[in-house]
This record gives C-alpha cells, structure tokens and sequence, in this order.
C-alpha cells in the first residue's frame, strides 16, 4: 500500500509542477524519470506514478470539464493549484482507473490535501471526488 501512496504523491507533485510552469505534463514526467536515472539522488518513477500521470494527460480535457461542471462556486482557474491537480489525479483514478477501490483513491486524495493544502481543502476534495463516485457509470463517455 505505501508504494501506491508514494505513486499517487509523485503524480500529484508532476502535475503540480506541470501546472505551475504551464508544461506539458508528459514532458514534466519524462523530465521526473530521466533525473532518476541519472541522479541516484532523485527519487524513481514508479511505473503506477508514469500510469496515472499518463492517464491523466489522456484524459485531461475531460477531466477539466468535470472539475469545472460540478464544482459549486469554482472556476478552475480560480481554484487552489493544489487542489485543483488533487482534483485532477483523483478524478482520474476514480473514473478510469477500476482497479482501486473508491474509498481509498477518496481517501488518498483528502490526504494529499491535508497534507498539502489548506484546512478547508479536505472536505473540498472530498465532497468533490464523491459527488464523481456517486455519478461515476455516466461521467466516462465513450470517447474517452
């Protein structure tokens, strides 16, 4: 469990940084696991890290849209970057990745908030990413 704890922390941190510098978030994900392995240093790229940040860029157009269709009184662009990329990693998990239970990618996404954003932040996220859990069947269209 801790292994996909750290995955999901680093894709967070690739995200975030992607946002914060208007990058791509693949070539920010290449820029992660090519200085892990040429700087031992550096921490690796999990192969479940690459995974979910590389699910998210597939999918990010329509993740944004949900973000920004069912958040009450938040404009994406007006949202905390913590959360609005907690956001983004925990919708994906949620709606495309079927493998993971919903309470914990849940769980794992209000963690990330308390850890790094506000106080307010936790019930954001999680009132967000359940609302996503409980429309999951008809949030992936056909298309994604």
């Amino acid at each position: 469990m801790a292994a996909r704890n750290t995955a999901r922390k680093r894709a967070f941190q690739i995200l975030f940084e992607a946002d914060q510098r208007g990058a791509d978030v693949l070539t920010v994900l290449a820029d992660w696991v090519r200085h892990s392995r040429s700087d031992t240093r550096q921490p690796p790229v999990s192969e479940y890290t690459m995974e979910l940040v590389e699910g998210y860029a597939r999918h990010a157009r329509r993740i944004d849209e949900l973000i920004s269709q069912y958040a009450v009184d938040w404009s994406l662009d007006r949202m905390p970057v913590v959360d609005r990329n907690i956001l983004r990693l925990g919708a994906h998990e949620l709606v495309w990745v079927d493998g993971t239970p919903d309470a914990v990618v849940l769980d794992e996404a209000v963690e990330l908030a308390k850890e790094f954003s506000t106080d307010e932040s936790p019930a954001f996220v999680n009132g967000l990413l359940g609302r996503f859990k409980d429309l999951k069947p008809g949030l992936r269209r056909e298309d994604d």
